[in-house]
């Protein structure tokens, strides 16, 4: 590998080595590293191809135990940091996107449960996920997406029990979910933004059930799922907080998991880069390497610093989170439209610098390609992103 070459990664080396780990986290990530280039990475694409869930990977994953780095001790885990979560979160995904959200889904759906749960609630729920069950966010409905507050899924009180009525759509996990944080609107409140509440349901409980799972584009091997429910039974004790603080832990959540969303894109983008780049420095057309046409120089040039900059932000936000920041959910919206903007723009870029073999699957630039577009979408469209972001500059004093 050429020494240019070598140089442009240490780029990315360096950034990777500003990150505080402590000794133990260190170790793990390293262990995961070892894990994608052994097991996982290469199972990939034949998981992709048959849209098969990957097992053999998920299973590996949790043989390292990987889940209970964001469990508390008392629940069966090993607590470790919401950056060295992230730095797993990426390294899984640039290995396969598939798998990574697989995995992320599981702190996507539990954090909140970990953040606004009692002791009881978290030492009966969490220990399923310790041990490696999966964790589910179901939120989206088929008429209540970006605009959660239109959700039609319903909780009514029956003395010690909850009883839901509606269903779920585009739900990660939803057919094998161990847990399903589910948020719907409280019978009792008119409200429809006051009523939105949270609750755990239990794999299994009688009136859950999967409607459909999805065949889609991209991420093939991570399971899609709409859920129904039919006058499900819950035990009220599954309750998070108060009716009508949904709401509330909805938009905690959301901040804390999109970060996740980036790594996850990322890593994803990362994938692409690695392919790109090799691909170029070994290809020649008209007697030249690729990477020494000048044209090709100046894109590479506009993708590496974008790179750079979203994995710098990353660390800037999860520096935030990890000083117990509670109002960085405009870097989280910045962080996740970007991240999966160049996700986009990085995989696009490798299938064209690979030309032919880059459009079929000799190599995996199309696969990450269609793996890179549900990150613009999920955790929030990227226009609602901008949305976000834009509005919060308006000067409020102005207007009164």
């Amino acid at each position: 590998m050429s020494s240019k070459l070598n140089a442009q990664q240490s780029v990315f080396d360096r950034i990777d080595q500003s990150v505080p780990l402590s000794g133990e986290e260190s170790l793990l990530l390293s262990e995961v590293k070892r894990l994608c280039r052994r097991e996982i990475g290469p199972s990939a694409a034949l998981y992709d191809r048959e849209a098969s869930y990957p097992q053999r990977s998920v299973d590996a994953i949790n043989q390292l135990g990987l889940n209970q780095m964001f469990i508390p001790e008392d629940c069966g885990g090993a607590p470790m940091s919401y950056t060295a979560y992230l730095l797993a979160v990426r390294e899984i995904s640039k290995a396969c996107a598939s798998s990574g959200i697989i995995w992320a889904t599981n702190f996507h759906g539990m954090k909140p449960l970990i953040d606004f749960g009692t002791q009881a609630q978290r030492q009966t729920l969490l220990p399923a996920i310790a041990q490696g069950g999966l964790g589910a966010l179901a939120i989206t409905e088929p008429d209540a997406g970006s605009d959660a507050t239109g959700m039609k899924t319903m909780f009514r009180p029956e003395g010690d029990y909850i009883v839901v009525q509606g269903g779920k759509t585009f739900i990660s996990n939803g057919d094998r979910a161990a847990r399903l944080l589910v948020f719907g609107k409280w019978s009792e409140i008119d409200d429809p933004k006051a009523a939105i509440s949270a609750l755990i349901i239990e794999q299994g409980t009688p009136g859950l059930s999967v409607l459909k799972v999805e065949e889609k584009m991209g991420h093939r091997a991570a399971p899609t799922a709409s859920i129904g429910f039919d006058e499900c039974k819950v035990p009220r004790s599954h309750l998070l907080l108060q009716p009508g603080d949904g709401l509330k832990i909805l938009f905690a959540s959301l901040n804390k998991s999109r970060p996740s969303v980036a790594a996850h894109a990322l890593g994803i983008a990362r994938a692409a880069w690695d392919l790109a780049v090799d691909y170029i420095n070994q290809r020649k057309q008209s007697g030249r390497r690729i990477i020494e046409f000048q044209g090709i120089q100046f894109m590479l040039a506009d993708l590496a610093s974008e790179l750079a900059l979203c994995e710098s932000w990353l660390w800037h936000t999860a520096r935030l989170i990890e000083q117990g920041d509670t109002s960085f959910g405009i870097e989280a919206s910045m962080l996740k439209m970007r991240a999966s903007d160049l996700a986009m723009r990085m995989t696009t870029e490798a299938v064209q610098l690979l030309g032919g073999y880059g459009y079929c699957n000799d190599y995996p630039a199309e696969r990450l390609m269609r793996d890179a577009k549900i990150t613009q979408i999920w955790e929030g469209t990227n226009q609602v992103h901008r949305q976000l972001i834009g509005r919060s500059f308006i000067d409020r004093h102005a207007l009164s």
